[in-house]
This record gives structure tokens, sequence and C-alpha cells, in this order.
């Protein structure tokens, strides 16, 4: 599998999508306001997500 790499959209967890901010070694840290629906889902700005758990979506 590939590593998503910084700027690379990603999308996880039943649809969730947003932009690589940084890459760690087992995660990486998502900035999530790249969704249009995003104030309506009320969820943080940021969020961590593990390398087995999403897929590129565009790099």
């Amino acid at each position: 599998m590939k590593k998503a790499s910084v700027g690379n959209v990603i999308e996880f967890k039943n649809g969730l999508q947003g932009i690589v901010e940084k890459v760690n070694e087992n995660s990486v840290i998502v900035n999530l306001t790249y969704m249009e629906n995003f104030r309506e889902l009320d969820l943080h700005e940021r969020t961590v997500v593990n390398h087995k758990n999403y897929k590129i979506v565009a790099d």
C-alpha cells in the first residue's frame, strides 16, 4: 500500500475526506475542512488516521 504525502486528498471512515498536512511513521494528520459539508458534520478541523485506514483519492 502506498503511503500518502503532504497535500494528498485521502478518504477514510465512511467517506470522510481531507487533505494530508503531516505524515508520521504510522499515521497522517488530516485537515477535514476540505469537505464542502464540514460545518454540517460538526467535526474537529483535524484528525489522525492510521496508514491502514485510508485510500488516496487525489495526488
